[in-house]
């Protein structure tokens, strides 16, 4: 079984790809497969969070391409700064991870949110995407959950 242990820090050739949605990308242990179908083991330092197109390593160099998998993600599109402001004060103000991008929040499904973001006149809509949210203010990959 192949044992990944670092995040590669420059350009690698890849073997395969790996694709995991957030919660399995912000594990550093972790038993995964390959999406070649090959079995492997993740064995990063403490701490650790993957991104979409991170590659993993193994001791002897072996690499993976990290692939950030499709999810059920809520999205709110709107050409308004401040409303999309206001929408992140009130879902940063419940320590929900988003994705930010122009005109774009997307954040794991939840009901409850959705209705709290049509009562402040956005629509929403439920998606599959990928969902790679903003790297955490306090250091790093890391991520709030």
């Amino acid at each position: 079984m192949l044992q990944f242990v670092r995040i590669a820090t420059e350009p690698v050739n890849t073997i395969t790809t790996l694709t995991l949605p957030l919660e399995s990308r912000i594990k550093s242990r972790l038993r995964v497969t390959l999406d070649d179908g090959r079995e492997a083991g993740l064995f990063l330092p403490r701490g650790s969070s993957l991104r979409d197109g991170d590659c993993l390593l193994t001791e002897d160099g072996t690499a993976v391409r990290v692939r950030a998998a499709a999810e059920t993600v809520s999205e709110v599109r709107c050409n308004d700064p401040l409303q999309l402001a206001r929408a992140c004060y009130h879902l940063g103000n419940r320590h929900v991870p988003l994705q930010i991008k122009p005109g774009l929040l997307r954040y794991h499904h939840d009901h409850v949110l959705d209705e709290m973001l049509h009562g402040l006149g956005l629509p929403v809509d439920i998606n599959q995407a990928p969902f790679e949210p903003e790297p955490g203010a306090y250091g790093g990959h890391t991520h709030a959950h």
